[in-house]
């Protein structure tokens, strides 16, 4: 495998740690370069000192000086950088051969960018990137001659199942013999819960997660679904594919991570344990296998493998997401906005949960009466993000 210094943008959340677990396991051909983190400065440190990182991107002068208290004495310490500039400026850094966009949300779309225009492996973990600004991303990609390799777990199982003949580069018409592709959900934690319960549901509720250990946010949109929609779109900018041939099934079990449809009748499924050191692993080693830490696969306990339609009236924001796809990329971007903040208010309680897939509808409506812009550039996309999420934290507030 080609030697690799990796930037890991988001090292603290759990594909960051996951990131670096499977790194340590190859410390002949991946290291790391680079970590930034926004809140957990202390956990930072500890992980540059285990890793050897030469640099560390922090978001304040405050964090930079938490950094350097926390900083073991006895080792040299690494080069400091501040801000959001700083996140994109190293992503793009002459020394970084791969990088990991792991920071959640539109923090961290710049970032992303500059990894994918600088010709980059940019292993992408980041929704905002495609859902956001699809048609600027994968251009920029096609552009560059950038790596892209899809992190998320469905996106990376359609990956491995997909003619390799391109490579990891971005493709600009669909698949030559691909018929669809099958998006798996788990159905999260409210998959068989009486839809008039619904509105009383908690926080912690929904944050339990059945199958995969993640941060509150994307439980809460594992649990309403809109997590699967935005990898609908994800998955129409990822594989240049109509949504009329995306399909979503739920698998309670979380064992088949998603599937891919040719014209001859064949269904190529990748499975595996409910890990993300697997995709990991696999888009740090592309196009080689490489050891992830993830232990073996025991069908014959698991028995059964279960499919079934969604349910719109259940999984309203899934509805939402394949509508705003058939919109337009303005519509996109108002959708991941509304429910970022819509989905912040319900964890502060400030609205119901029902109330989450209300607010998005509600924004969406609006934002359908703005004219419209192209999207060319990213002033753009987060000028329009930026407005969406005014308006979605007005419409929170008339429910609080």
């Amino acid at each position: 495998m080609k030697e690799q210094r990796v930037c890991v943008l988001g090292s603290t959340g759990s594909i960051g740690v996951n990131t670096l677990d499977v790194i340590a396991r190859h410390p002949d051909t991946l290291s790391v370069y680079a970590l930034s983190a926004h809140s957990r400065i202390e956990q930072l440190a500890a992980q540059a000192a285990a890793t050897g990182a030469k640099v560390v991107i922090v978001p304040t002068d405050q964090a930079r000086s938490r950094f350097r208290n926390a900083w073991p004495g006895s080792l040299p310490l690494p080069e400091i950088r501040v801000g959001a500039q700083a996140l994109a400026d190293t992503a793009a850094d002459p020394q970084v051969t791969t990088v990991m966009a792991a920071i959640v949300g539109a923090a961290g779309l710049p970032s992303a960018l500059a990894a994918a225009r600088a010709g980059k492996r940019v292993l992408l973990a980041n929704k905002e990137a495609l859902v956001a600004a699809g048609g600027l991303f994968m251009r920029t990609v096609r552009e560059s001659g950038a790596e892209l390799l899809p992190i998320d777990s469905e996106h990376n199982a359609i990956f491995q199942c997909m003619p390799q003949s391109g490579g990891a580069h971005a493709p600009a018409t669909p698949a030559k013999g691909v018929r669809r592709l099958l998006l798996t959900a788990s159905g999260g934690p409210f998959r068989s819960t009486a839809l008039d319960q619904l509105p009383d549901v908690t926080p912690d509720q929904a944050c339990a997660h059945p199958n995969w250990s993640m941060g509150r946010k994307i439980s809460v949109d594992s649990a309403t679904m809109l997590n699967k929609g935005l990898e609908v779109i994800e998955a129409h900018w990822l594989f240049a594919m109509p949504v009329n041939q995306i399909q979503v099934v739920v698998h309670p079990q979380s064992m088949v991570h998603s599937m891919v449809e040719y014209e001859d009748g064949s269904i190529l499924a990748q499975l595996g344990q409910p890990d993300m050191r697997t995709p990991i692993a696999y888009g740090l080693g592309f196009p080689e296998r490489i050891a992830s830490g993830v232990g073996l696969l025991a069908l014959t306990a698991l028995g059964r493998l279960d499919f079934e339609e969604p349910d719109f009236a259940r999984f309203p924001c899934l509805r939402l997401s394949f509508d705003a796809l058939e919109t337009g990329q303005a519509a996109c971007v108002a959708l991941n906005a509304a429910n970022e903040i819509a989905v912040d208010c319900f964890l502060k309680q400030q609205i119901r949960y029902t109330e989450i897939a209300r607010v998005i509808e509600a924004c969406l409506d609006r934002m359908a009466g703005l004219p419209a812009t192209s999207l060319d550039s990213l002033d753009e996309v987060l000028a329009l993000d930026a407005h969406s999420r005014h308006i979605a934290s007005e419409l929170c507030l008339l429910k609080a």
